[in-house]
């Protein structure tokens, strides 16, 4: 069921979507993307393993509060702007930690992807007494300012995303999907429209539609960090990448993980950026296995 929570004047959503019980496990989804994008069959996973697991949608994105149009251009082009940004990075982990107050969540195991990995290893660093384990998916460091990103980026997915052009109709909105999902995707794997129909679907219900507004995802990429290092984070952390991401280098990975003290690296050989099928079981084992035995519900 969907619940909002306040950060100020910002709305953020975010949804039950099982596991009432276990240890609260808070999913992060990335840039420009609706929680709507989290797999059933990985929720299902991480239920099964003991998680009491809630999805949110970050400003911008999803059924939250979208800011008002700033400045035109590709999301990309936003780490090269000079010009003040809509928000700081510091709220985007504040809207997170509004969600966990909204449950009644003194404290939360973090599961981020993508931009969300990069969103999550910032509530461990400015809320480190809100989080009981960091697990960063397939994101670039926190560590990494303005240019510096670009090292960890694979600049010709890049430029496919920026090419993608599909009309705004519901046939369109899958074709967008799919294509965006083919992107994403490890080389050689196979991705039709079945494999993203479940998300299309349930943004379709709430009418959302996640990549189409690209204005939104700027003012997300182009949000400041001025907090502290990857060095202060002390929770437990598990740092994930598929060795075949086409968008980010597994590079990324490696750094945080050495960032990070006492941080467990894990790459999966055959995997992409996309969460496909075949990835669910192990990444809901790696989060069971991070978290203490005594961990608190």
């Amino acid at each position: 069921m969907q619940r909002f929570a306040y950060n100020g004047q910002i709305q953020i959503a975010f949804e039950d979507l099982g596991g009432a019980g276990g240890d609260p496990l808070l999913l992060l989804m990335g840039l420009g993307t609706s929680r709507f994008w989290w797999p059933d069959g990985l929720v299902e996973e991480l239920i099964h393993r003991g998680f009491h697991v809630v999805a949110y949608d970050h400003r911008d994105a999803g059924q939250s509060t979208h800011l008002p149009d700033r400045r035109e251009g590709s999301p990309f082009a936003a780490l090269l702007r000079h010009a003040p940004p809509a928000y700081s990075a510091e709220d985007l982990t504040d809207d997170a930690v509004a969600v966990l107050d909204a449950l009644g969540w003194e404290r939360a195991h973090l599961f981020g992807h993508s931009m969300g990995g990069l969103v999550a290893q910032r509530i461990a660093i400015r809320h480190p007494q809100r989080v009981h384990t960091l697990t960063t998916s397939a994101a670039v460091p926190s560590d990494a300012k303005g240019l510096t990103v670009l090292r960890y980026l694979r600049l010709a997915s890049v430029a496919r995303f920026a090419r993608l052009r599909h009309p705004d109709t519901p046939q369109g909105n899958l074709a967008l999907a799919t294509a965006v999902a083919r992107i994403l995707a490890a080389p050689g794997q196979s991705i039709d429209e079945d494999d993203v129909r479940e998300f299309v679907d349930r943004e379709a219900a709430h009418q959302v539609a996640a990549f189409r507004d690209r204005k939104a995802q700027s003012r997300q990429i182009g949000a400041k960090w001025h907090g502290g290092p990857l060095a202060d984070i002390t929770a437990p952390t598990l740092v994930l990448h598929g060795q075949q991401d086409p968008l980010l280098r597994v590079s990324a990975a490696h750094a945080i993980a050495a960032a990070i003290p006492a941080a467990r690296l894990r790459t999966l050989p055959d995997a992409g950026h996309f969460l496909s099928q075949d990835t669910w079981p192990t990444y809901a084992d790696e989060l069971r296995a991070l978290v203490p035995s005594n961990s608190e519900r």
